[in-house]
């Protein structure tokens, strides 16, 4: 299992690493894939600075509210983004 480092400083920049993917995004919420499960950051104005998914790091800016780890799942399974934003 490879292990990630998320790193917010004064909860206006998000740095993570071991990122896969990004699922998706706006200016409230970022859907991330890591390669151990999924992340949801969500707080306004948010803004992604930088992806580098080569490096496996992803840079956000704004005023996060929040970060919640999501269940790893299956790539053929549909309806991740209506469950999270149940």
């Amino acid at each position: 299992m490879e292990n990630h480092v998320m790193h917010i400083d004064a909860r206006e920049r998000a740095t993570i690493t071991e990122v896969a993917d990004v699922e998706s995004f706006n200016d409230e919420i970022i859907l991330i894939s890591l390669k151990t499960g999924g992340l949801v950051i969500k707080g306004h104005k948010l803004h992604i600075q930088k992806l580098d998914l080569a490096e496996g790091k992803v840079v956000i800016t704004g005023d996060i509210l929040s970060a919640t780890y999501t269940e790893k799942r299956d790539k053929k399974e549909k309806g991740f983004l209506k469950k999270i934003l149940k």
